[in-house]
């Protein structure tokens, strides 16, 4: 779930940023703007009654559900904590990193918010940093669900003068059993798996250990296992030419067969499970730069209006658009953006 573009405002001014850049300035909408950070604020300027106020404001405008009563904070707290781990497994299953993930920029209402140096992955690399100015990795894909529990406890410790001590303790692991759960839901659906067996953990992980150490695309590979032929193998010949290892692949191949197979799997019902939820099209970041430089170079605007279209319906096949799908080029590998891209 994500905040959305109303609009873009710019002038031909011109400002320097890593570079001069023309003015500009993005509109966003989002049924709440109220972040981690806004709590903080109030809290370590020890201003309990403004903190309160603002929780009354938030529970009343987004959580009337909640009711009220004593324990109410408690109870926003947990939804938060909840809300943001279900939040950070959809970043995870999709192959998509913030960029910048500090407590200012995090959500109450577990929407993505305010990402600018942000990316999908293209070849799978636990290490994916978007963000140029992030020289460490702090917020590097594999970091993202350590720095959301990170985050819910520095809500968790600003919500502290209305809730209790066992309810700032709780909340990161209220997060944590979230993310967790729902992570493996969706990497279950994304593999076309109806049900949770033991074992299916190590199948998945074995699965991006290998799609790691082969540098394979990691939308396109996901979208092309729907296709996955359980009657021949030599019909997923496609799947395993994208791994450098192929008796690596096999060796999965062989075990993911197994598990198709112990569910009484059909391949056509299955694929149409798995092209819904494993997009065929994401915004990928040189997408993005050759329809910058269109619009920017020629004031020609039709290829931002293109991918507008193609990417309101990521997960259709849309033959005509099929060229966005590829892999990015050499060149379209290095892109990295920063907070003013």
């Amino acid at each position: 779930p994500t905040t959305r573009s109303l609009c873009i405002i710019g002038r031909d001014e011109a400002v320097l940023r890593e570079r001069v850049e023309t003015c500009a300035m993005l509109v966003r909408m989002a049924p709440s703007h109220v972040r981690f950070g806004t709590f903080e604020v109030f809290f370590y300027r020890r201003q309990r009654e403004h903190l309160k106020t603002l929780a009354d404001y938030v529970l009343a405008q987004h959580f009337p559900r909640l009711g009220d009563g004593p324990d109410v904070y408690a109870r926003f707290l947990r939804e938060v904590a909840e809300r943001t781990g279900r939040l950070i497994a959809q970043w995870q299953a999709v192959g998509w990193a913030h960029g910048v993930m500090n407590t200012d920029n995090m959500s109450i209402l577990g929407l993505t918010l305010d990402y600018g140096p942000y990316g999908f992955m293209d070849d799978f690399n636990p290490g994916f940093i978007p963000n140029h100015s992030d020289r460490h990795g702090r917020y590097s894909f594999q970091n993202q669900p350590d720095i959301g529990y990170w985050n819910v406890r520095a809500i968790a410790q600003a919500l502290s003068p209305l809730v209790e001590e066992a309810d700032v303790l709780g909340a990161p692991e209220i997060y944590e059993a979230a993310m967790q759960q729902t992570y493996a839901d969706l990497m279950q659906a994304k593999l076309g798996l109806r049900e949770a067996r033991e074992g299916d953990d190590k199948l998945r992980r074995d699965l991006l250990a290998l799609m790691q150490s082969n540098h394979v695309d990691y939308t396109n590979f996901f979208r092309a296992l729907g296709t996955f032929n359980q009657e021949a193998s030599s019909a997923n010949a496609h799947l395993r030419d994208q791994f450098l290892d192929r008796e690596g692949f096999d060796w999965w191949a062989d075990r993911y067969h197994a598990r198709l197979k112990a569910e009484h799997s059909v391949d056509a019902e299955r694929k149409a499970r798995m092209d819904a939820c494993n997009p065929k099209y994401v915004l990928r970041n040189y997408l993005v730069q050759i329809a910058i430089e269109r619009a920017a170079r020629h004031r020609d605007y039709s290829e931002i209006n293109r991918l507008r279209e193609l990417l309101n319906r990521p997960f259709d096949d849309q033959p005509e658009m099929h060229e966005y799908a590829a892999p990015p080029p050499d060149w379209g590998k290095q892109i990295v953006v920063s907070c003013s891209s």
